[in-house]
């Protein structure tokens, strides 16, 4: 998990300084109806970062009994990121990431294989939910880079 732990600090490495050399105007407009803003990815990925912040700390403590799914569409919704400014919404990024990285470096060794069970999938161990948080958010960050 500590490799982990190390791949996320260097994600957060690549992607901050990018993201607030990131002028703010255009990142709440939104390329279709059906798509998300820079803003609401970002927000988004926030999002994911809180519901995984949980799957990690309560499997650790074998209390992952079950977890609820998450509505990724109705949280960005609710929270209208799009009014929120663009440094304030990348500095929390920033900073709940790298909590979330000491989170995983502190998971101890042999809870990888705590048993995860997320809404009505199959339950999966640990690891494959930190490591699956990982390629999420790499994901997305290719997204806000890239959006046109």
């Amino acid at each position: 998990m500590k490799n982990i732990a190390k791949q996320l600090n260097e994600v957060i490495r690549k992607f901050e300084p990018k993201l607030f050399l990131m002028n703010e105007d255009g990142l709440g407009v939104k390329p279709s109806p059906n798509e998300w803003s820079r803003k609401e990815i970002i927000g988004h990925l926030i999002d994911s970062a809180a519901n995984n912040h949980q799957r990690f700390v309560r499997a650790v403590s074998q209390v992952a009994d079950q977890f609820p799914p998450y509505d990724q569409d109705q949280w960005v919704r609710i929270q209208r990121y799009n009014g929120i400014p663009w440094r304030t919404l990348v500095a929390f990024w920033v900073a709940y990431n790298h909590h979330l990285s000491h989170v995983i470096e502190c998971i101890p060794r042999g809870a990888e294989s705590s048993t995860c069970n997320i809404g009505k999938e199959e339950p999966v161990p640990l690891e494959y939910v930190v490591k699956d948080y990982l390629r999420h958010l790499c994901h997305h960050m290719e997204d806000i880079l890239n959006l046109k």
